[in-house]
């Protein structure tokens, strides 16, 4: 396929603003694209927008709620003809949230995952408290508010969090 026409690739760039208004219905400190689940916007041979978005997780219960939103959000900008595509492969990660995802979260009172290749090699280090910065913290549960999240608590200011799962 050759390059996009200018007007097609000003469209992408308008939908990729977009998108970064749609909150993600679970922790709406973030947008889709904050998330990282946003995957392509682009003009496809047909020439029309195709939005690709990846799910977290298999099962995750937000999944329908973004796609709803995305789709409302396009329609709402009028691109009601862009294809709304669920991309599985390769799988989301949470390396995948943006730095501007990153600093939301813990604006927002979550401790940001891990990299993924530190988790694996067990080097990720205690979660740091987003409230008071101190790294005195320890896992009371597994899961969180959600099951993305697992749930700690801060020895130093006492304060409970979740943090991010490495994805």
């Amino acid at each position: 396929m050759s390059a996009p026409e200018p007007a097609a690739a000003e469209a992408a760039r308008e939908v990729w603003r977009l998108l970064a208004r749609v909150p993600d219905p679970e922790i709406p400190a973030l947008s889709i694209v904050d998330l990282g689940i946003v995957r392509y916007v682009r003009e496809g041979a047909d020439r029309r927008l195709h939005v690709g978005i990846t799910p977290t997780y298999t099962g995750c219960p937000a999944t329908a709620a973004i796609r709803t939103a995305t789709r409302a959000a396009l329609d709402e900008s009028g691109h009601r003809d862009a294809l709304l595509e669920e991309v599985l492969s390769p799988p989301w990660t949470s390396d995948w949230l943006t730095p501007e995802g990153r600093a939301k979260l813990e604006a927002f009172g979550i401790a940001p995952p891990v990299a993924a290749a530190a988790a694996l090699r067990g080097a990720g280090g205690p979660a740091r408290c987003p409230r008071c910065g101190s790294l005195s913290t320890e896992r009371i549960s597994e899961f969180g508010s959600t099951p993305c999240k697992a749930h700690y608590v801060c020895s130093a200011c006492r304060e409970p969090f979740d943090q991010f799962k490495c994805i």
